[in-house]
């Protein structure tokens, strides 16, 4: 028996549908599926994935349909479903239209079985059936909801991974060509995973250059766990061993470098001096063209490298360490090492740089604490 509700003639609200008429029959369909953890779901992956919940209802739909027409329809039916979180039930209808004689039960059903409901109705019309007793209460309810899982589980995965595959599209479309700074979040199956505002991107391995150095942190035997090696690309130490590949004047110890502070993958300062008059420590370091300290970067995935030559003039030190900044003045107190350094007010954000690094890397590799005081004019 089919139960019709809230009966539409669709000819007077839809020309295009000529002689036809559109009936509409909705169920309440409860036990199939648990829409509140459906909307647990929902909600958790829409937080994670950063999808809308509304492309995330569309495709748990699509996945009724496709479980439905899998088990219990046919590939050819037009399936309805509407789900409805805030009323916590979920709409399923099959559409078939109204004939005299059936001839593909798929899309068509008769007057004969429409029972008592066919009066009113006219040989054309399009009706959607209420499938509600037949799924919850009659001999395919048992089964239903866990086969409809299995089935729309498979729908479900494909049409997220496309919609965060378009998601993705749209975030780099207009970056192509530009260099980014993303975070490692994972390194699996030779893939590393990155994230980017939220999203994960893939680095595969096709793209990943054949080899990369990785410093020897430390290597030591624990007497709980037995012996450890720890590698490491953050370890402040990396950068003077690759600096000793690409400067035989350090390799060969005509160059010392007497000092080095870094902010992995940001900054780092280093202090060199020679006892060589005809040697320039800095200039040695960077090389003819900037080649030397450029190749020394290019491993360090572009961090910047400033070098400050130790000349024992602790104010000249001073000065230069707080590159790119250009300092006025500068008084020391040995005692307390402490050290007042005279800037222009235009000076004072290239002198700080972002979130504190030049200043604290200046700082730490002289050895003073730094404080800067703005001037209007040069003191004499």
């Amino acid at each position: 028996m089919y139960f019709l509700k809230n009966i539409y003639n669709t000819k007077e609200r839809d020309e295009s549908l000529e002689t036809n008429s559109r009936f509409i029959l909705i169920f309440k369909f409860y036990n199939m599926l648990d829409i509140k953890k459906i909307e647990a779901a929902i909600n958790q992956i829409a937080a994670e994935k950063k999808i809308p919940k509304e492309n995330l209802i569309d495709i748990i739909e699509s996945a009724i349909k496709t479980a439905y027409k899998k088990d219990y329809g046919s590939k050819d039916e037009n399936v309805i479903v509407k789900l409805d979180l805030e009323g916590g039930n979920i709409e399923i209808t099959v559409e078939k239209t109204i004939v005299k004689e059936v001839t593909n039960p798929a899309l068509e059903i008769s007057f004969e079985e429409l029972w008592d409901d066919a009066e009113g109705f006219s040989e054309g019309d399009i009706i959607e059936i209420d499938v509600s007793e037949d799924v919850v209460n009659g001999e395919l309810g048992d089964s239903f909801g866990r086969i409809a899982s299995q089935a729309a589980r498979q729908v479900i995965i494909q049409k997220i991974g496309d919609t965060e595959k378009q998601k993705i599209y749209e975030l780099f479309k207009d970056k192509v060509w530009e260099v980014i700074s993303m975070k490692v979040v994972m390194v699996e199956s030779g893939k590393v995973i990155f994230d980017y505002n939220g999203n994960q991107v893939i680095l595969p391995k096709s793209e990943q250059v054949s080899r990369f150095y990785i410093y020897v942190s430390e290597a030591f035997i624990d007497e709980k766990t037995g012996p450890r090696v720890i590698l490491s690309r953050k370890n402040k130490d990396i950068v003077p061993a690759l600096i000793w590949l690409y400067v035989p004047e350090v390799a060969d110890g005509s160059i010392a470098i007497d000092n080095i502070v870094r902010y992995p993958g940001i900054k780092t300062k280093i202090l060199v001096s020679t006892t060589y008059e005809e040697i320039d420590a800095a200039g040695s370091l960077i090389g003819p063209k900037w080649i030397r300290v450029k190749s020394v970067m290019e491993e360090l995935s572009g961090e910047k490298i400033d070098i400050i030559v130790d000349n024992g003039n602790v104010k000249e030190i001073i000065t230069k360490a707080l590159t790119p900044a250009t300092a006025v003045k500068v008084d020391i107190n040995e005692e307390e090492a402490l050290a007042k350094v005279y800037i222009l007010p235009s000076e004072r954000a290239k002198a700080i740089g972002k979130n504190g690094v030049n200043i604290n890397l200046a700082s730490n590799l002289t050895g003073y604490t730094i404080s800067l005081i703005e001037i209007e004019e040069t003191p004499q």
